[in-house]
């Protein structure tokens, strides 16, 4: 099978836009809170336009993809997490949910009245995920994503009181809509821009993330002023003498 061009084009373009810090605007889109859109979801040329990933946070670096979740890799960070919660104490098993894996949602979306700046990537949660796919397989609205009979979504993002995120609300349009009113040309560039939601995100080898969490260890036990830092992080980071390759050993050590 010849390389798909158009996928290592979007590869490039992804990597290159990662690098010049605010371009990221031109992939991503997050609504602002209390102000109302009108979106689109795009299809993806797969067909599953609602993509699942597992992040890692927390780690003093920022969020990647969990090896483990995401591509059936060795992860350790989630061994350690394990380990965590085999110690059975209140404090080890607090400490073991901050190194497990977080899920965040993705699609290709339109914004209305935003046309011009392409189709973004869109990052929300898994309520959110649950309304558009009971959306998606409600025969009312059919295939929602259809750039010639789909629907828009009307989306609000508001705080609610005493809450700690915002709640997301997305109502369906009455009507059908094309996706694009402009000529073959414009509409065919539009869908050109379509992000490859697999090649935007960070992405670590398992010794990658081995070395994460030995820093991260071992910055936890010599910061004894880190907000939030834990005698059961000091405990278990003061151990690591592990080398970061051998990961059993490491682990083992950790909890000795």
């Amino acid at each position: 099978m010849a390389i798909d061009l158009k996928k290592m084009q979007a590869k490039l373009d992804a990597l290159q836009n990662k690098g010049r810090g605010g371009d990221k605007k031109s992939i991503y889109w997050t609504p602002k809170e209390a102000q109302g859109y009108n979106i689109r979801i795009v299809n993806t040329p797969d067909g599953d336009p609602l993509k699942e990933f597992w992040f890692h946070y927390d780690l003093g670096v920022t969020g990647f993809l969990c090896p483990k979740k995401n591509f059936g890799e060795t992860c350790p960070a989630c061994e350690f997490a394990n380990k965590l919660f085999k110690e059975k104490t209140e404090d080890s098993t607090k400490l073991a949910k901050t190194f497990l894996p977080r899920v965040r949602y993705y699609s290709p979306v339109v914004v209305r009245g935003e046309e011009a700046d392409g189709v973004k990537a869109w990052g929300y949660g898994k309520t959110v995920y649950q309304d558009i796919l009971s959306l998606m397989l409600n025969p009312d609205y059919g295939d929602i994503t259809d750039p010639d009979s789909g629907t828009d979504l009307s989306l609000m993002s508001k705080k609610i009181p005493g809450a700690s995120f915002p709640t997301t609300k997305l109502t369906p349009a009455r009507k059908t809509s094309k996706l694009c009113q402009g000529s073959a040309t414009e509409c065919s560039a539009l869908l050109s821009t379509i992000p490859d939601l697999e090649a935007i995100h960070t992405r670590k080898t398992s010794q990658e993330v081995g070395k994460i969490l030995e820093e991260h260890l071992n910055s936890s036990a010599s910061d004894e002023d880190a907000e939030g830092a834990s005698t059961e992080t000091v405990k278990f980071a003061g151990s690591a003498k592990a080398p970061v390759d051998d990961i059993d050993s490491a682990f083992a050590d950790l909890l000795s």
